[in-house]
C-alpha cells in the first residue's frame, strides 16, 4: 500500500528537526525504510557513516518509498566522531545498559528537550545503531543523553527503520502540536425533541400494525427501551430524515426505483409487448413521459447488455439515449445528434407488437431517422459484431 496515505497536492510541513545519524548501517533497504520514516514526520536531514554497502544505493531508493528530498540529501562521513563534531544536544538510541552515568529518558521526554534546545538555537542529532549489535561504548560515552525505548525485554531489538520512526514519532507530535491531519466532517445540527417525537409516532404506529409490542402488558417497557436506543445515538437531523425514510419504505414495502416498481427481464419483455398490442393511440406529453420513465426504469435483459456497451465505448459514449420520447414515440434508443434510432427486436414477436413497431418506423423515417433493427438473439450471441455494424452505419450517416 505504498502511497496510500500520500496527497500530493498538499504542502506538507517544513519544520527544523533533529539529525538522523545512521552508524553503518548494513542493508539498503534499512536505510530506505528509515527515510521513509523520516519523511513520515518531517525529518529530513540523514547522515550515514559507512554504510556497508556503499552510497547511492538503489534498495534503498526503491524501499524510500518516496522520501527521495531525503535520500538526495544524505550526508556521507567516514566515523561517527565527523558526523557529530557540529552538534552541540546528542541523543543515543540503544536497547542495552551500557552502565554509563548519563540521563536515560524515554521518547517523549527526550523529544521535549530537543525542542527546547532546538528552539534557543542548538542543533541536534540523534545515533542509531547497526542492525546486529547497535552502538558500542565508545560511540554512546559521546552522547549527551541515552534514548531507549519501552519495549518487552524479552524481545526489545527493534528493526532500524522502527527505532526512526518512533523516535520521529514523538518529536512530530510536539512539534505540531499533536495536530491530526483530518478531523470528522461536519454533521447536521442534532435532532430536536420534536423530530424524535415525530419519528418515534411513526415507528410505533408502524410496529402496532405488525404487533410488535406484544404481550400488552410489556408494552410500555419495550416502548421506552426503543425510545432510549435512538436517544443514546444522539442523531442529525439527517440521520432522522434517513431513518423516517427507512421506516416508510419499510411500511409500503418493496417498490424499487422511485416506486415505480422493478421487474425482470421477463416481465419486462412483457411489459413491452402489453403496451404495444394494447396501444397508446396519441398519448400526451406527461403520458408520454411517464411510460418513458417507465420502460427506463425495467429494461429487459438486451437493453442492459446494449446500454451497458453504448456507455463504456469510447465509440458510442455519450450518443445515445434509452426510452426516450421522440414525438409520440418511444424508440428503444436513440442519438439525436445522428438522428439513429435502434429497435430490438424479441423472438416470436406478434403481429400486433411487429405492426406497431412498422408504423413507429414509417413516423420516424418520415422526419429524416434511419432506424436499426437489432434481433435480441444476435445481440445476446455477438455483442461486438452487432457494435461494429452500428459504427459502419454512423459512419454513413455523416
Amino acid at each position: 500500500m505504498t502511497g496510500s496515505g500520500t496527497d500530493k497536492s498538499k504542502a506538507g510541513f517544513e519544520i527544523e528537526g533533529p539529525i538522523i545519524i545512521l552508524v553503518e548501517p548494513q542493508l539498503g533497504e534499512n536505510i530506505g525504510m528509515a527515510a521513509r520514516a523520516m519523511g513520515n514526520f518531517a525529518l529530513a536531514r540523514l547522515r550515514l557513516v559507512n554504510p556497508r554497502d556503499g552510497w547511492p544505493n538503489v534498495a534503498a531508493q526503491r524501499a524510500a518509498a518516496g522520501a527521495d528530498h531525503i535520500l538526495s540529501g544524505v550526508q556521507l562521513f567516514d566515523s561517527v566522531e565527523q558526523a557529530v563534531a557540529d552538534l552541540d544536544l546528542l541523543f543515543a538510541t540503544t536497547a542495552r545498559a551500557h552502565d554509563q552515568a548519563k540521563p536515560v529518558m524515554a521518547p517523549e521526554v527526550a523529544a521535549a528537550e530537543m525542542k527546547e534546545h532546538m528552539g534557543s538555537g542548538g542543533k541536534v542529532g540523534i545515533l542509531f545503531g547497526r542492525e546486529r549489535w547497535g552502538l558500542t561504548n565508545e560511540e554512546v560515552a559521546r552522547a549527551n543523553r541515552i534514548i531507549t525505548f519501552p519495549v518487552n525485554p524479552g524481545f526489545a531489538s527493534l528493526n532500524l527503520a522502527q527505532a526512526v520512526l518512533l523516535m520521529g514519532y514523538e518529536w512530530f507530535k510536539l512539534a505540531t502540536a499533536s495536530a491530526m491531519p483530518f478531523a470528522m466532517p461536519e454533521r447536521s445540527p442534532r435532532a430536536s425533541q420534536q423530530q424524535m417525537d415525530a419519528f418515534f409516532e411513526n415507528l410505533v404506529r408502524e410496529l402496532d400494525r405488525v404487533e410488535f409490542l406484544r404481550p400488552v402488558e410489556k408494552r410500555d417497557t419495550m416502548l421506552v427501551n426503543l425510545r432510549n436506543i435512538f436517544f443514546r445515538m444522539e442523531p442529525t437531523k439527517q440521520d432522522m430524515h434517513t431513518l423516517q425514510g427507512v421506516i416508510m419504505a419499510i411500511a409500503e414495502g418493496r417498490k424499487g426505483p422511485a416506486k415505480g416498481g422493478v421487474l425482470d427481464g421477463e416481465q419486462a419483455t412483457r411489459l413491452r409487448a402489453l403496451l404495444a398490442e394494447h396501444g397508446q393511440g396519441a398519448p400526451s406529453a406527461g403520458t408520454l413521459r411517464g411510460l418513458a420513465r417507465l420502460l427506463r426504469r425495467n429494461p429487459t435483459d438486451a437493453e442492459r447488455i446494449l446500454w451497458q456497451a453504448l456507455r463504456g465505448d469510447r465509440r458510442f459514449a455519450g450518443q445515445f439515449k434509452r426510452q426516450t420520447p421522440v414525438g409520440r414515440h418511444i424508440p428503444d434508443f436513440v442519438s439525436f445528434p445522428h438522428r439513429i434510432a435502434i429497435e430490438l427486436i424479441n423472438e416470436g414477436e406478434t403481429d400486433a407488437i411487429a405492426a406497431d413497431r412498422a408504423g413507429r418506423r414509417a413516423w420516424l423515417e418520415s422526419r429524416n431517422y434511419r432506424v436499426i433493427d437489432m434481433t435480441v438473439g444476435d445481440l445476446e450471441r455477438d455483442l461486438e459484431t452487432e457494435l461494429a455494424r452500428l459504427q459502419v452505419m454512423i459512419a454513413e450517416s455523416k
